[in-house]
This record gives C-alpha cells, sequence and structure tokens, in this order.
C-alpha cells in the first residue's frame, strides 16, 4: 500500500523520497509528529468552535476575541507536552508557532463572526454552520485496489456531498494551490469516492497562514497526473530506483538531507 504521505514526499523530491525509504531511519518519528500536531490543530479548531457559541451579536470585536481565545494557551501547551513526552522531537519554536498561527486566525474569526452577526441579527450559536460544517476529521481512507491509504484531515458534507480538505502550514502561492497539494487532494478525492461510493468534483487545500479555504476541480488530468506520480512512486519505492533530480536552490536549502545529497 502506498501512503498519501509519500506522494507528498515524492512530490517535494523524489530523491527525497529516495533518501527516506533506504537512507534515512529517523522518519517514522518525523511522520508520527507531524501526523501529532495536524492532530493538536484540528484539537485547537474543536476548541475554539466550542468557544464560539457563547458569543452574543452585541459584543465588540475585543469581546468575541477573547471568548474565542479562552483556554487557547493552557490547552496548547500541555498537549504540547503530551506530544514531547511521546518522545517526539517538538521543538519550542513549533510550540510557537502554532500559538501564533492560532491567534491570527481567532482575529480573522472574529471579524468574520461579527460581520455575520451584524448582517443577519443573530447570535454566533445560530450562524455556527456557516463556519464549521457538518464534518468528519483525520479519517483513514482506503483502497486495496489502488493500493493507497491515507488520512484526510477534514472531509465537509454539505447537502450530501463529500468535500476532501488539507490543512497546510506553508506559504500558499499568490493564486490557486500547489502542484503537491493539489495531487495530495485528488489522492484523498478518489480514495473518498471509492469509500463512499460517491462523486467528488471539488475539494479544498486551507492555508492556516492566511486561514483561506481554496478549491481545486478534481478534473481527468489531475486524475492522471496522480496516477503517474504512483508510478514512479513505485519505481522508487519497490524498484529501489534513484531518480534523477534538477537542482533547486530554494527548494533544496528547505531540505534536511541538502547536504548529504550533495555529497552522493
Amino acid at each position: 500500500m502506498i501512503n498519501i504521505s509519500t506522494i507528498k514526499t515524492h512530490m517535494f523530491c523524489p530523491r527525497n523520497l529516495y533518501i527516506q525509504t533506504y537512507v534515512d531511519k529517523e522518519e517514522e518519528n518525523n511522520y508520527q509528529l507531524a501526523i501529532e500536531i495536524k492532530k493538536l490543530k484540528i484539537d485547537i479548531q474543536d476548541l475554539i468552535q466550542k468557544n464560539l457559541r457563547k458569543i452574543k451579536k452585541e459584543m465588540e470585536l475585543t469581546e468575541i476575541e477573547k471568548e474565542l481565545s479562552e483556554n487557547i494557551d493552557s490547552f496548547i501547551k500541555s498537549n504540547a507536552d503530551a506530544i514531547m513526552s511521546m518522545d517526539l522531537d517538538m521543538t519550542p519554536d513549533q510550540v510557537n508557532e502554532i500559538i501564533d498561527n492560532t491567534y491570527f486566525n481567532i482575529k480573522l474569526t472574529a471579524l468574520k463572526i461579527k460581520q455575520a452577526m451584524n448582517m443577519y441579527q443573530k447570535d454566533a450559536f445560530a450562524i455556527t454552520d456557516m463556519f464549521f460544517p457538518n464534518c468528519m476529521y483525520s479519517y483513514l481512507l482506503k483502497d486495496q485496489k489502488l493500493e493507497l491509504i491515507g488520512i484526510c484531515d477534514k472531509i465537509e458534507i454539505i447537502d450530501g456531498k463529500y468535500y476532501p480538505i488539507i490543512i497546510k502550514s506553508s506559504n500558499p502561492p499568490l493564486k490557486g494551490v500547489w502542484d503537491q497539494d493539489a495531487i495530495e487532494l485528488v489522492a484523498h478525492a478518489i480514495l473518498l469516492e471509492e469509500e463512499f461510493e460517491t462523486e467528488v468534483f471539488v475539494g479544498f487545500v486551507y492555508y492556516e497562514k492566511i486561514d483561506e479555504k481554496r478549491p481545486v476541480v478534481m478534473d481527468v488530468n489531475l486524475r492522471k497526473g496522480l496516477f503517474e506520480v504512483i508510478r514512479e512512486v513505485k519505481e522508487i519505492t519497490e524498484n529501489k530506483k534513484l531518480p534523477n533530480v534538477k537542482m533547486n536552490p530554494k527548494k533544496c536549502s528547505k531540505c534536511e538531507y541538502e547536504n548529504f545529497c550533495l555529497k552522493g
């Protein structure tokens, strides 16, 4: 079975995937840490949603921010301590980044809620679905025929339609989404179609840093692109094929294997 996380790694750099598969023995730790951080971010969203229900339409913006922020600090810190107790290498910088992003999103959410309450003249409890639709979190999807498995960050269900959402902490492009994010998303969409015997026409990439959910159409070309990537991944993971890659200074500088790769 190919994990969608493997596809993500390949889209970043095929050589990176090769090194992880055959050289780096610490990758499992890094992968587990990434999963735990995503779980924490989802739990934070749940807490914000609970806090939202207490907000009244007569509240000022600063009051709304205060209500949304209730227990956030202690929640993040206690969960970060729990992650670190699992012998996962979560750094203080990662904790601070989660806190900073959370409070930035709270400010944006407070502004949106205030505008919506003014428009509809209703308390936040009555318009919660506008901000938090019915959804499933961290849903495991797999298909034996496709030999594909992955955990979808979030699946929104609106009027009987399923919409996969992946959550990204990276900087977004000026428009649209990154190619690797689109490929990851369509992989979840295809698994979702198999799991619930439905059709998925649109998915979303949520970029945390700008609190924006960007749509991606699950068209034929994107689906073909996924299967081409899967073929390339199998060449590396099953046939031990060392991929040829073009050096990209911006991308390579962000890779933990930069020195190792250059030596190779």
